[in-house]
């Protein structure tokens, strides 16, 4: 069913929310989840629409005297469980319709895992590699004290995203901190470790994809579709950032041969494997992969379309669309990223075959020791780095044998499975409650 002609996104194609095709291609989703499992048709309007959003002006005097206003965005999808969990994003082409949408994937990805939190986002529409480290930290200050009365430990807890980062977070909690008058780390996760961060929450979302392409494997291996082994497989990273980098890290360290990797300049490849250690350095050292000399020069389109059996989209939303999924050859797809397959695409690779581990599973794992972060900084107890993977770990395995057992219960494809598992909770949760007054 295409976008165009749904009736979900018809009828809602008029709202606020609905402008973005990260937004249609949620609300797309959700509904043919929803029909798939027989929900309450009450619970699932209820879930098509955030509970809470809130639009703020943003001016900060920059470096040189001038007075520029950003727009900022924070947005609560749904709290039935808990308090709101989400990113803070800088990046041009933030809205308010993408924000929601990411906001209603945090919901999702929440309940999916068995947390006790809810769904929330932010944003801010900037170029961060335009700005001084001044200039992001006045920006991060006052967007806080814009929304400082929607977060807070036990109501909403914002974390790092794209363009943000634990300094981003450090700034965020003095300022919150500074309102209240004492420390509150409890107010945001993906801290430094210093002020309450949690060993591990830097390359949790990169490791929990990797955790869950190995049980990917296992499961194809015990069906007897194939007989896969990582250390001979190849793998392309389509982003190398904050999850893609640790991905591709994770990836190798298993004997995978990861043959590309990308940035927002383009790609690099090489068929005999990347070291991807020294392309971490070359990074690190650049800030981009230009002028990487061990390999040739691709387009992210060309990295998409490699003859890999693994393939991670890291990068950002609808970067796999009905354009150009026929030329993915991947047998394995674990979405870094939130959203880079279309519905449209992710139809077309279920029914040739592609397994497709659906990002609210792939990358959960930024949430999940998020949330240990959030509960050691309110106990003011922390954990070794080996107890926060191995909790890790546990959690996507039982996530991803509750999607793979939800699958074949109603003949599905991964993507619909993990939303049908993530909503029985949801809604389960929502009847319970009740609707006030």
């Amino acid at each position: 069913m295409s976008r165009q002609s749904n009736p979900v996104v018809t009828e809602l194609s008029s709202g606020i929310w609905s402008t973005s095709p990260l937004y249609q291609n949620a609300v797309l989703d959700l509904d043919l989840a929803g029909r798939k499992m027989g929900i309450d048709p009450n619970v699932l309007d209820r879930l098509k629409a955030p509970k809470r959003a809130m639009c703020v002006t943003i001016p900060v005097r920059m470096d040189d005297g001038s007075v520029r206003n950003f727009e900022g965005y924070r947005v609560q999808h749904n709290t039935t469980l808990g308090p709101g969990k989400g990113g803070i994003r800088f990046h041009p082409e933030v809205n308010l319709s993408e924000v929601s949408a990411l906001a209603m994937l945090m919901t999702m990805k929440c309940s999916l895992v068995g947390l006790p939190l809810g769904g929330a986002k932010g944003g801010v529409r900037v170029d961060p590699r335009k700005l001084s480290r001044p200039e992001h930290q006045a920006l991060t200050r006052r967007f806080t004290m814009e929304i400082i009365n929607m977060i807070g430990p036990e109501i909403d807890i914002p974390a790092p995203d794209v363009g943000t980062d634990g300094q981003h977070m450090a700034w965020m909690m003095d300022t919150y901190s500074m309102s209240k008058g004492h420390a509150i780390p409890g107010v945001v996760t993906g801290k430094p470790i210093e002020i309450g961060g949690s060993l591990g929450r830097v390359e949790s979302t990169g490791r929990g994809v990797v955790y869950v392409i190995e049980h990917a494997i296992e499961l194809l291996r015990k069906k007897g579709k194939a007989n896969y082994q990582l250390k001979e497989m190849s793998a392309a990273v389509h982003g190398f950032g904050k999850v893609g980098s640790v991905a591709a890290h994770e990836l190798a360290i298993r004997g995978c041969k990861v043959v590309a990797v990308s940035d927002f300049y383009g790609a690099i490849y090489n068929p005999k494997g990347l070291n991807v250690p020294e392309v971490v350095a070359y990074m690190d050292a650049h800030r981009n992969l230009k002028g990487y000399p061990h390999a040739e020069v691709i387009t992210n389109e060309q990295l998409i379309a490699l003859d890999v059996d693994i393939l991670v989209p890291a990068a950002i939303d609808g970067v796999i669309t009905a354009a150009n999924v026929k030329n993915v050859k991947a047998k394995i797809i674990s979405e870094g990223a939130n959203g880079p397959i279309t519905s449209e695409a992710q139809a077309y690779l279920e029914e040739h075959g592609v397994t497709v581990i659906p990002d609210i599973l792939a990358n959960a794992g930024g949430v999940i020791v998020s949330y240990f972060e959030w509960v050691q900084g309110m106990q003011q107890f922390f954990w070794n780095e080996n107890e926060v993977n191995e909790k890790l770990a546990e959690v996507m395995a039982k996530a991803f044998n509750q999607v793979a057992s939800v699958a074949d219960r109603y003949h599905c494809g991964m993507k619909t499975a993990a939303l049908i598992s993530s909503v029985e909770r949801l809604s389960k949760a929502m009847l319970l409650r009740g609707l006030f007054p």
